[in-house]
């Protein structure tokens, strides 16, 4: 993938640095020299090591483990470049943290989905990329372009591969159906749906299953893997009701507290999921898939003004 005309710069925080090479690598350029540190009392501390006056700058890192450090360190990147004279600044976020208050449900709740967008947005972005918000209207909590990709069409290409002749994709609850739907169209197999609730956050207790199962391979998509409640109690469900196998997908692999315990103890054949979150080492039977192609070829349109569109499908 060739650069054309124009100054493209792409700077990494600390969250995701193989997958910020790994673009580059597509995009066949370096990533920009930034130092990062900490000061005595724990601030952080950003330096710009090169000029980006004038560029087109692109800042890669994902809200995760841990959260607040990195949430800082994106927005301290994006008020160093936007003093430095950078012409656009697109913060490039390939896992949106604090997404999950995104509305309230109850008296004296925050919305913390708009609280990072309002933060970002002060901090001097222009632009927003991402991937698999957890609600599709946070797009709409910010007053500058998003451009909000999708790791369906990557997750489909790698199942496609399994050749799977009975399957059945499942939504692991009814905010999911059209995650759901989307990628059992692309594979051409229904899907169903698990009737759940939760009697406390990060807590996931299955009621029913909607749809044929029995006998299926059976494919649960999610957006997330958090604690992983919701992914080893919908296995445990399918299973019991016949489902010859279980596999499970999800966007970002978040895995915090109990999650490695609970999908060791699930009946999961197999975890497919992507780098947007990047860990070091994970079990066998987890499949790591990379959005750096699809986030480079976001990056490239946008530099020079072309159609992003396509590379929602």
């Amino acid at each position: 993938m060739q650069l054309s005309g124009g100054r493209l710069k792409l700077f990494a925080g600390s969250s995701s640095p193989r997958l910020a090479a790994e673009i580059a690598d597509y995009l066949g350029t370096d990533l920009g020299d930034i130092e990062l540190g900490r000061f005595s009392n724990g601030e952080i501390r950003v330096i710009i090591n090169e000029s980006v006056r004038g560029a087109d700058v692109y800042v890669l890192q994902s809200t995760s483990q841990p959260v607040n450090d990195n949430l800082m360190e994106l927005l301290i990147i994006v008020d160093a470049l936007r003093r430095a004279s950078a012409r656009r600044i697109t913060a490039v976020v390939p896992f949106y943290g604090y997404a999950r208050q995104d509305r309230k449900t109850r008296g004296r709740e925050p919305i913390t989905a708009k609280l990072v967008a309002n933060l970002i947005t002060v901090a001097g972005a222009r632009r927003v990329l991402s991937m698999d918000l957890h609600a599709g209207q946070i797009q709409g909590f910010f007053d500058l372009p998003v451009d909000h990709l999708s790791a369906i069409p990557i997750l489909a290409d790698y199942l496609q591969t399994r050749d799977i002749q009975n399957g059945v994709v499942v939504s692991p609850d009814t905010g999911g159906v059209t995650r759901a739907r989307r990628l059992g169209d692309r594979l051409g197999f229904p899907f169903a749906i698990i009737d759940k609730r939760r009697p406390a956050p990060n807590e996931a207790e299955v009621v029913n299953v909607v749809g044929e199962v029995a006998g299926k391979t059976c494919i649960i998509v999610d957006d997330m893997i958090d604690t992983a409640g919701t992914i080893a109690e919908a296995a445990r469900a399918l299973m019991a009701r016949g489902a010859e196998r279980v596999l499970a997908c999800a966007t970002h692999p978040v895995l915090s507290g109990p999650a490695m315990d609970r999908l060791r103890q699930a009946p999961i054949q197999e975890v497919i999921v992507t780098n947007t979150i990047e860990h070091d080492e994970l079990p066998p039977n987890f499949t790591v898939l990379s959005v750096a192609p699809l986030f480079a070829q976001a990056i490239l349109r946008i530099h020079e003004d072309l159609s992003v569109s396509t590379l929602f499908t």
